[in-house]
C-alpha cells in the first residue's frame, strides 16, 4: 500500500505538486493522468526517492521518506523515462550486469527473459532495439530485485500503437501473475481504461479521481447516432429521443441526429422505438479523452444546432432553430458534458 499526504513540491517560485493525497491499494494498477506538466513526474520522484520534497508524508509499503529511503528502493522497481541501461551491451548483458548489482545469477535473468517474452531480442545490442522491445528490457531490470511496488514513468511515451499495446499487455501480464502494485504516469488517455483507480492531475492538483467507469459516468456522456430511413424526417427521430431523453444534448450533423444519451440501456429504448424510422446507427460510449477535456477545459462549448435539410429537402432549411424540439434549446449541459 502506499499512501500520501499533503505533498507539496516547489521549483522555486512553481508549484509542481500542490497538497496532494492518495491512497494506492495493494496489488492496484494505478494511474496518474494529465498532460505533460501536470506534476505526473515530479510526484512519482517523490515516491521513488528520486526527489525530496517540501512538506507532506509519504509511505510505500509501510516505510516512510526520508527514513527508510534506502529501505523503499530495496522494495521497489522504477522504469523512468529516459533508459539508463548501456546501448552498447545487448538486453542480455545489460540484465547480467544489473542482477550482479543485487547478489543475482543469470537464474534470475533467464526467469525474466521468459517472463516478459524477451528470448527474440536477448542478445542484440540494446541500443539497435525497437521502442517497444527497449521498454520491455527496461521493466526486466525494475523488475531484478522481486519489487513488491513497480513504478513507471510515462513507459509507453513515444512508442508507436503495436509498440504500445506490447508493452502494455507485460504490465497486465505482471499484475495478474505476480500481485504488484503498479503506479505509472500517462497522458495517453486511453491507457487508463484498464486501471483500478485513475488520478487526474492538472497543474499539481488532483482534479478527480475514480475508477475508469466512475469517471465516465461523472465527466463523460455517451453519443448515439441516428441516419434517417428514406421517407422518415429528422424531427422524427428528434421526437421519439426526446421521449426518452428530455435532456438530451442534440444536432444535426453529417446527415444523422447525434445526441447524448445516460447509458447503452436508454440507447436501446431510443432504437427500439425509432427502428421503423431509422437507416443506420451508432452508439459511442463515453471516453476517457472526454473525462480529461472536460475536467481540464470545464466542458466544450455548447453544441451548435446546424442548419441541415430534411432528407430530400431540395434547399437547406434556413435557421437551426427549424431543427430543434421546442423542449430543448442550445443551451450549456449544466454538468459541462461533452457536445
Amino acid at each position: 500500500m502506499i499512501e500520501v499526504s499533503g505533498l507539496t513540491k516547489r521549483y522555486r517560485d512553481t508549484v509542481a505538486v500542490d497538497d496532494l493525497s492518495f491512497t494506492v491499494e495493494e496489488g492496484d494498477l494505478f494511474a496518474l493522468l494529465g498532460e505533460n506538466g501536470a506534476g505526473k513526474s515530479t510526484t512519482i520522484s517523490c515516491l521513488t526517492t528520486l526527489l525530496d520534497y517540501d512538506s507532506g508524508d509519504i509511505s510505500v509499503d509501510g516505510l516512510r521518506r526520508p527514513d527508510d529511503d534506502y529501505r523503499i528502493r530495496e522494495q521497489t522497481g522504477v522504469v523512468f523515462q529516459q533508459s539508463i541501461l548501456d546501448p552498447l551491451l545487448t538486453a542480455r548483458e545489460n540484465l547480467r550486469l544489473r542482477a550482479t548489482f543485487y547478489g543475482l545469477g543469470m537464474d534470475r535473468v533467464d526467469e525474466l527473459t521468459e517472463m516478459i517474452g524477451l528470448g527474440e531480442f536477448i542478445d542484440r545490442r540494446y541500443g539497435v532495439l525497437s521502442g517497444g522491445q527497449k521498454r520491455r528490457v527496461d521493466i526486466a531490470r525494475s523488475l531484478l530485485n522481486r519489487p513488491r511496488t513497480l513504478f513507471l514513468d510515462e513507459p509507453t511515451a513515444g512508442l508507436d500503437p503495436g509498440s504500445r499495446s506490447q508493452v502494455w499487455e507485460s504490465i497486465q501480464d505482471l499484475r495478474d501473475e505476480l500481485g504488484l502494485t503498479i503506479v505509472l504516469t500517462t497522458h495517453y488517455m486511453q491507457e487508463t481504461e484498464s486501471a483500478d483507480d485513475v488520478l487526474v492531475l492538472d497543474h499539481g492538483k488532483v482534479l478527480a479521481r475514480g475508477t475508469p467507469i466512475a469517471l465516465r459516468a461523472a465527466h463523460s456522456a455517451a453519443r448515439l447516432l441516428l441516419a434517417p430511413a428514406p421517407g422518415h424526417q429528422y424531427s422524427e427521430l428528434t421526437d421519439i429521443l426526446l421521449s426518452r431523453v428530455p435532456q438530451a444534448d442534440w444536432r444535426v450533423e453529417g446527415g444523422s441526429v447525434v445526441s447524448t444519451v445516460p447509458d447503452s440501456a436508454t440507447a436501446l429504448a431510443v432504437l427500439k422505438e425509432a427502428e421503423h424510422a431509422i437507416a443506420d446507427f451508432q452508439f459511442i460510449q463515453g471516453s476517457m479523452d472526454d473525462v480529461f477535456l472536460n475536467l481540464t477545459e470545464g466542458g466544450a462549448a455548447p453544441a451548435t444546432r446546424r442548419a441541415e435539410p430534411e432528407p430530400g429537402a431540395s434547399e437547406p432549411v434556413v435557421g437551426a432553430e427549424e431543427h430543434q424540439h421546442p423542449a430543448r434549446r442550445a443551451e450549456p449541459v449544466e454538468d459541462g458534458g461533452p457536445r
